[in-house]
Formats: structure tokens, C-alpha cells, sequence
């Protein structure tokens, strides 16, 4: 789903300018010029942000920037012809998130508008991350990994695995699908640190199924692809 961006400008001329230059860069716009109706749009599309002007009829901008600050979270652009301090602070203070005075760039508002968008997006993704279970799981049906506490479970019962069959495992259900030679497994798991040769992934397989497939002598599975290595099927 697209950006939503929502124009509070009276002058139909920056209108048409800020809507076809927003909607090249592959904003939805909608455009509004006054203050009351303003009001009643933005709670209607829920904007992910709004270019406000503060010259306006009906309310003026910085009453409804007021008005929206309680009710929404999307940021708002203060657009003005007023080069004055205090209409700059009185906008951030009642909850602008910032202010361009006109005559502007078009490239330096579009960088504000990106910039803000940005700003918003960090934000969401800190928040669903502190939300979000802290523990990572690689999970294929009622195989699952805890990465973050190193262990194995299957049908949610916790399987004692070594360190090395743990590894393993890790690394085939990384790779689900792949087909890997005992030579790729034996560098990636074992970091040529071992002896007894490709063997060892022979063994460790065997270890491994005896531990999570239902029947050991028939893989589903960890698949042995003769002549190339292991498959991991999930």
C-alpha cells in the first residue's frame, strides 16, 4: 500500500505542484484547502503524513495542527510564507514536526517529507521489536529451533542434542531444500576442525535422525542424495 499524504494548501498552484511532484515519487495525495474541512479528511484517510499550510480559510493551520495533534500521530510539515521566529516555535510547539517557509525547493521539501516518513518508520520498528518475543525460532512443522537459547524441540518437547548435532541441525534447516556435500558441511559446521573425514557428517546424521524422525530407517526428513550429500526436507 502506498504512502498516504494529505496537502492543507489554499493555492491552486502550489496545489497542482506538491500533488504532481509528491505523486512521482509514488505518494498517494489528496488535497485539501480548508482548515475545518482539513479537519474532518484527516480523520477520514489517516494520512502518513501532512504538508500544512498555515494561511488558511475556515481554521488556520496552526489551529488544526492543534486539533490533529490530539487525535493523530502522523507527522505534519508546516508550510508558511511568514518568515517569523515565533510562528515557527508556536508551530512546534503545538505539535509541527517541522516547518518549511515559502518560496521553497521542491527537492528540499520532498527530502523533509522523506526524512520525516523515515523517522516514523524507525520508530514503528523499534517498538514492534520491544513487542515482539525476544527469542529467535527457525521452525519447519513440529521441528523447531530456539536460536536463542541453542536448543531443539520437537512437538514442543526439548530434544537433547550435542553441541555439534545442534549445529548441524542449524545449518541443514538454513539451507532447507539445498543439496550439501559432506565437503560444505564439514567446512561450515566443523570449520575443517575435526577427524575422521567426511565420516563424521555420517555419523552425526545418523545421530541426528535417530532423534528426530519418526522412523529413522526411512528419512523424511534428512535425505541422503547419493553421490552429492544431504538435502534437509523440513
Amino acid at each position: 500500500m502506498s504512502t498516504k499524504i494529505m496537502i492543507v494548501e489554499d493555492e491552486p498552484a502550489l496545489q497542482a505542484t506538491l500533488s504532481y511532484n509528491l505523486e512521482r515519487e509514488g505518494y498517494q495525495v489528496e488535497v485539501v484547502g480548508d482548515g475545518v474541512i482539513a479537519l474532518e479528511m484527516a480523520q477520514k484517510l489517516q494520512p502518513d503524513l501532512i504538508l500544512m499550510d498555515v494561511m488558511l480559510p475556515g481554521l488556520d493551520g496552526l489551529e488544526v495542527t492543534r486539533i490533529l495533534r490530539q487525535k493523530l500521530n502522523a507527522p505534519i510539515i508546516m508550510l508558511t510564507a511568514r518568515d517569523d521566529e515565533i510562528d515557527r516555535v508556536l508551530g512546534l510547539e503545538i505539535g509541527a514536526d517541522d516547518y518549511l517557509t515559502k518560496p521553497f525547493s521542491m527537492r528540499e521539501l520532498l527530502a523533509r517529507v522523506k526524512a520525516q516518513l523515515r523517522r516514523v518508520r524507525l520508530i514503528r520498528e523499534e517498538v514492534q521489536a520491544a513487542e515482539s518475543p525476544s527469542e529467535k525460532l527457525l521452525t519447519f512443522g513440529n521441528l523447531s529451533l530456539n536460536l536463542t537459547r541453542r536448543e531443539a524441540s520437537l512437538h514442543e518437547e526439548v530434544i537433547a542434542l550435542k553441541p555439534k548435532e545442534y549445529d548441524l541441525l542449524h545449518y541443514l534447516m538454513e539451507h532447507r531444500g539445498q543439496v550439501l556435500s559432506r565437503e560444505q558441511i564439514l567446512e561450515k559446521v566443523w570449520n575443517w576442525d575435526f577427524s575422521g573425514g567426511s565420516r563424521t557428517v555420517d555419523v552425526h546424521m545418523r545421530w541426528l535422525r535417530e532423534k528426530i524422525e519418526p522412523d529413522p530407517t526411512t528419512p523424511r526428513r534428512i535425505i541422503t542424495v547419493r553421490g552429492a550429500g544431504y538435502r534437509f526436507e523440513g
